[in-house]
Order: structure tokens, then C-alpha cells, then sequence
């Protein structure tokens, strides 16, 4: 089979690092992708393009698909989010993360295994801003009828062909009772019409954030509107040890952006201390993808080439210093790299 074009961004800040990191463990597992750079972010900026330069913005639509690498935003100034920015001008309107406990990684938890699948596009995310008058400003919610219904056609269909069990929906429908309410009985239809044989359930938002704290175990796949579901992948990442473990992906009818989830981190970055798992795992992800779309079973076997290595890692204590290791970057990817040469 010929390579797959794949972009790569490799962000800001640590961005660099691991994903030179990721991209040297893929290439050791024998991964057949041609990586296609390019910029988006502070990176971009620095070289003097624009914040998403349409270079980017065209390789990505040619490609239908990128690796991104994390990218820094401002907070309460400056320029808008890059990733807000790639949702919105590819469509990216399913964000999924899987959070399942890792060998070797102790936490109060024991074989949590969820999937967060959240509206990326609307809600308050969509940035509708303005201030009515000095000192009283405005966010305006986002839902409308397609939207809704196109993320819980997709969350089904996701949870349907991983054979999970049971879709519970977090909402706020009894005080947005239009916005949320939207949500919830899109959900609802879509289920009572297409996947009856999926359990379905409904949980107000903060009840629901107390029964995961008190056991995740009673959930699978959770579909929740943009900043819900934002706030929720994380409380969930600290269930099996943080962002630094858990992958992430953003999917449209055509194009896909697998990324690390975490910050950009830019105190750290140079000093060959961060841990680049969460976007290796994103890679996993990919490949995933990619055996699924092309229908190459070359990906599929890769990923679990890698999946199984940095298990096997984890458990026997080879990592970074965030998760009681003692191995810089570039040498958790070297102890990867050997193990799949020794597999």
C-alpha cells in the first residue's frame, strides 16, 4: 500500500517535543504516513503567517485529516482559539475522548472505561459575544435542530459499532429549558427511532458530575453539549490520572483532527520533561481511523502494536516523571521504540 498523507501540526510550546516524540514511535512501528507539515497557532504567528495561514487550512482539506499537536490561547485576551477556529471551518462537530485506567497508572479508580462524546461546533462555544452596554456584556447559547440531532446520530451510531451498552445525556434542561431541552429530546428521538437496542438514560448535569466522582463505573458513553462536555472530558481525565493519559479526536462528515487535549504548557517546554502519551494515544486513534476509512487492516494492526507497547511500558514503570517515572521525552519514546524491536 502506498502512504496515507497525513498534516501534522505540531503546535505550541511543548507541541514540538512530543510530537517529534509520537512521530519517531510510529515510524519504529513500521506506520506507512507521509506527514504533511504545517503551522496553526503562536508557531504560525512567530513565522509571520496568520493564525490558521491558509497553506494549513488547504492541506488539511486536501488530506481530510491532521495530528495536532497542542496550541496555545490567550486567556482573556489576544487571539482567539486555534482549535475553536479548525472546528468551525472543517465542521468538526463530534468531539470524542475515551478515558479508560492504564497499567501501571494508580488512581481511587479501578477499570473506568467511558467515552465522552460532546457537540464541538455550538452552545455557548460559538463565541457570540457582545456588550449591551459599559460594564454588561452578553454570551449568547447556540442550539438549533440539525445540530442536535446530527451529534446524537452520531453518538449512537458511534456507541452502536463499539457495541457499548447504554448513552447517558448530561444536560440542564430544567433551567435552559429550550437549549438543553433541544438536546435532550434530539437524543431522545434518535434513540427511540433508530437504536432502541442501546440503553439510554438522561442525568442533570451537576447530579451527574456527583455520580462520577462517586462511580464512574455506572456510566459508558456520555453525550453532552459543547461546554458540558468540555468541562466533563476533564473531571473524567482525573478519574484515571489527568490530561497527560487521555487521547482526544474531532470528526466531521469529511475531515478528522486527532490531538493531544492538554495545554501547550509553554513553562516546561525545551526541558525534555513532558509526556508525550496523550498524543501518542491520539495517534492510536488515528490509526484506528485510518484502518477503518482506507479499509487497510495495516493501521488497525499497528495501533495495537503501539497500544499494547505503552502498556506494557506503564506497567513496568518506564515513564515520564509526571507518572512516577524517571524518563525524559525523547527517552520514553527510545524505551517504546525498543520494546516494539524487541516485539
Amino acid at each position: 500500500m502506498n502512504p496515507v498523507d497525513v498534516v501534522l501540526l505540531p503546535g505550541d510550546g511543548i507541541g514540538p517535543e512530543i510530537t517529534q516524540a509520537v512521530t519517531r514511535v510510529l515510524d519504529a512501528a513500521g506506520v506507512k504516513i507521509n506527514w504533511v507539515p504545517g503551522l496553526a497557532g503562536q508557531s504560525a504567528l512567530d513565522a509571520g503567517q496568520e493564525l490558521l495561514p491558509q497553506e494549513t487550512m488547504d492541506a488539511i482539506s486536501r488530506c481530510k485529516i491532521a495530528l495536532k499537536g497542542p496550541c496555545t490561547t490567550p486567556v482573556g485576551k489576544g487571539f482567539t482559539s486555534v482549535n475553536v477556529g479548525l472546528r468551525k471551518a472543517f465542521g468538526l462537530y463530534a468531539a470524542v475522548r475515551p478515558v479508560r485506567s492504564l497499567p501501571g497508572v494508580n488512581t481511587r479508580y479501578d477499570n473506568v472505561d467511558l467515552v465522552i462524546i460532546r457537540e464541538n461546533t455550538e452552545g455557548l462555544y460559538s463565541g457570540v459575544e457582545n456588550e449591551v452596554t459599559p460594564g454588561v456584556v452578553m454570551s449568547m447559547k447556540v442550539a438549533t435542530q440539525k445540530g442536535c440531532e446530527r451529534i446524537g446520530r452520531w453518538a449512537f451510531r458511534f456507541a452502536n459499532r463499539r457495541e457499548r451498552r447504554k448513552i447517558t445525556v448530561l444536560h440542564k434542561a430544567n433551567i435552559m429549558k429550550m437549549t438543553d431541552g433541544l438536546f435532550l429530546n434530539c437524543a431522545a428521538d434518535v434513540h427511540e427511532n433508530d437504536y432502541p437496542n442501546l440503553q439510554f438514560e438522561t442525568a442533570i448535569i451537576d447530579a451527574g458530575c456527583m455520580r462520577l466522582v462517586q462511580d464512574p463505573g455506572q456510566f459508558d458513553v456520555l453525550l453532552l453539549e459543547n461546554l458540558y462536555g468540555d468541562v466533563v472530558s476533564d473531571l473524567c481525565a482525573g478519574l484515571v490520572g489527568g490530561l497527560g493519559v487521555v487521547p482526544g479526536a474531532n470528526f466531521g462528515d469529511e475531515e478528522a483532527i486527532f490531538e493531544a487535549v492538554h495545554g501547550s504548557a509553554p513553562d516546561i517546554a525545551g526541558m525534555n520533561i513532558a509526556n508525550p502519551l496523550a498524543l501518542l494515544m491520539s495517534a492510536v486513534m488515528m490509526l484506528n481511523y485510518l484502518a477503518e476509512t482506507k479499509h487497510e487492516p495495516h493501521f488497525a494492526e499497528c495501533a495495537a502494536r503501539i497500544r499494547d507497547t505503552y502498556d506494557a511500558a506503564l506497567q513496568a514503570g518506564e515513564t515520564t516523571k509526571d507518572l512516577g517515572g524517571n524518563l525524559g521525552t525523547a527517552e520514553f519514546a527510545d524505551a517504546l521504540i525498543r520494546r516494539i524491536g524487541q516485539g
